[in-house]
């Protein structure tokens, strides 16, 4: 099976290049389990996000130095729909980043729904 390419939404593949975001250590893991998600395998630690969107999940990065997040959507035939990269704050997910993260979602489904 050949691998989904990434559509990166908004600022993702901008946030996680930001060494004020991600750490150095937190995006090479983040590479890791995006390749695969790519692969069509599940990343090592994730859970569903469906309050985003249907099939929404979140990898989740937890090192010394931050815990992380990739939302992102992998269902679609055509590519893996990464939302939102980010530095989590606190133990649940503020309603910031989960904003972010619907509005690229209902943004892609819209683009698919007028092909």
């Amino acid at each position: 099976m050949s691998e989904k390419p990434i559509d990166w939404r908004g600022s993702s593949l901008k946030d996680l290049k930001d060494d004020n975001i991600f750490t150095p250590a937190a995006r090479k893991e983040a590479g890791h389990q995006l390749d695969l998600v790519q692969s069509g395998l599940e990343p090592d630690d994730w859970k569903p996000f469906d309050v985003i969107g249907a099939e929404t999940k979140e990898i989740r990065i937890n090192l010394d130095d931050g815990w992380f997040r990739v939302m992102y959507v992998a269902k679609f035939p055509e590519a893996v729909y990464v939302l939102h990269c980010f530095k989590k704050k606190t133990t649940s997910t503020s309603k910031h980043d989960q904003d972010i993260t619907t509005t690229r979602y209902k943004a892609v489904v819209q683009e698919r729904n007028k092909k």
